[in-house]
């Protein structure tokens, strides 16, 4: 007999009694408020253009990196899950597999890799609560929840603004290149969808980038106007900000390895950017340029008022064949120790007190987060710490932050919680466990007196909706969107 699927109403809440009711009390305040989503990945077309969603394979496996590099690790190879390398080839190429169905069976056999992680929990809680489904997936469940699902994406309640409504999605904020012509996020919101676009112009700093001459070309055909020198290309990247906050974007984001900042004068920012257009950047010239327009970012800032987001400590594509094979964000990234006292002094000493400025840092450096972030954002008045960043967004990740911040920065100088993802199911899911593993951390705090219920409640709700909205200028509702709704 199949396993059955049983979501135990108080999971990831603390076995002992008086801390579980306090959390069962926070949570069942908190788990039906709207989702406010500040940052993630999710493709505005898809949405926008509202196509059904194919197959079960194509929403739940190919675009989740968590589940690809998982099953990676194990020696699956990606032909096998139906992804085709970029040449068509290479040492130790397999046939592509070309059916969804094959794929799905080759992940169901192997869904006991994911016990213990966040992955497993997000998964579970879809297939429970917006798939219905009743039986743990295993080799010899996949046809039948296949089936399943894919009978309930052939309807018009799972297109994806269907769900996006039942998900009670109070504003979604994409993540979308510097030169986007943002089509997609103007027809949803003529149709009075609030998903608006975030502005990433990374590919423009990476002037070692191969492809560094083609996104200049976009900036000029994005502006109007030719983008020859330094003084040109900030005024580029301003015009483009302006495009993108009138449609809707309240935030910039950035990723880089090493957060350093350092302005450079204006005759040197102009000698590396004319041997970047002559082919001739070189790394070092690179790493100074993006530092310095970090700089310029935070400056920009306090003049339109966008939230800069940074994101730092991941090593891109450090398995290199694998990446050359198969492009990047499948599941190759890994963390570096970070450094952000000294990388980030140079900002935060020009930027750090602006009113105008809101500055959000990401790691996945935990070793980071008493010993710097903490203390940064416990001084500076625009310094708000992100929550647990993709390796760390997981129970005890989250428990992890809570612990290891609080003390020093307290939670209003923390950002809230965002789902960073790419895989449009999984947000209720994430805010979910967020909710869940918060609740039961100030629950826990209540039961050994250091918060009092209320302020608890008052927290809950915080961290749940309240630091995300004044974090990244979201407007609080007149009336809250109805909670979701699933089978």
């Amino acid at each position: 007999m199949p396993e059955p699927l049983d979501l135990h109403e108080d999971r990831f809440f603390d076995p002992d009694p008086a801390v579980r009711r306090h959390a069962r009390t926070l949570y069942d305040e908190t788990r039906a408020l709207p989702l406010v989503c500040p940052h993630g990945h999710v493709d505005p077309a898809m949405l926008a253009d509202d196509t059904p969603f194919p197959e079960p394979t194509a929403l739940l496996v190919a675009p989740d990196h968590y589940v690809l590099r998982m099953l990676y690790s194990r020696g699956i190879p990606f032909e096998s899950l139906g992804i085709a390398p970029r040449d068509g080839h290479g040492p130790g190429a397999v046939s592509v597999e070309a059916d969804p169905r094959a794929v799905w069976r080759t992940f169901a056999a192997h869904y006991s890799l994911f016990l213990g992680t966040p992955t497993r929990a997000w998964l579970d809680y879809e297939f429970y609560h917006l798939f219905g489904v009743r039986e743990v997936l295993s080799a010899e469940t996949a046809d039948h929840v296949y089936d399943g699902i894919a009978e309930r994406l052939s309807s018009p309640e799972y297109r994806p603004r269907a769900l996006f409504r039942r998900f009670g999605i109070e504003v979604l904020a994409t993540t979308d290149a510097a030169t986007d012509s943002l089509g997609a996020h103007e027809r949803l919101q003529a149709d009075g969808f609030r998903v608006i676009p975030t502005f990433r112009p990374d590919a423009l700093f990476a002037l070692c980038s191969p492809n560094w001459g083609d996104h200049r070309a976009d900036l000029e055909a994005a502006v109007g106007f030719e983008v020859g020198d330094y003084a040109a290309f900030v005024r580029a990247l301003e015009n483009r900000r302006a495009y993108f906050q009138a449609r809707g974007a309240t935030a910039t984001d950035h990723g880089v390895v090493e957060p350093a900042t350092r302005r450079l004068p204006d005759d040197e920012a102009e000698t590396v950017f004319q041997s970047a257009l002559a082919g001739r950047a070189t790394s070092i010239q690179t790493k100074k340029f993006e530092a310095h327009m970090l700089m310029e970012m935070a400056r920009m800032s306090t003049e339109d008022g966008l939230v800069m987001q940074l994101h730092a400590g991941a090593l891109r594509g450090h398995h290199a064949g694998f990446t050359a094979r198969f492009g990047p964000d499948r599941g190759a990234d890994i963390p570096v120790a970070t450094e952000f006292t000294r990388n980030l002094a140079p900002l935060l000493n020009a930027y750090g007190a602006h009113p105008n400025l809101t500055f959000v840092a990401f790691t996945l450096d935990e070793s980071t987060y008493a010993r710097e972030l903490a203390p940064l954002a416990g001084h500076y008045p625009a310094f708000r710490l992100g929550p647990p960043w993709w390796f760390h967004d997981s129970v005890q990740g989250m428990r992890r932050f809570r612990e290891r911040t609080t003390e020093t920065a307290g939670l209003y100088n923390t950002a809230g919680f965002n789902d960073d993802t790419r895989a449009f199911p999984s947000i209720p899911a994430r805010h979910d466990l967020a909710r869940r593993v918060d609740a039961d951390w100030l629950g826990g705090l209540v039961a050994r007196h250091v918060l009092s219920m209320g302020d608890a409640r008052r927290l809950a709700v915080a961290l749940a909706v309240g630091l995300a909205r004044e974090t990244y200028r979201f407007p609080t509702p007149a009336a809250e969107p109805s909670p979701p709704t699933f089978p």
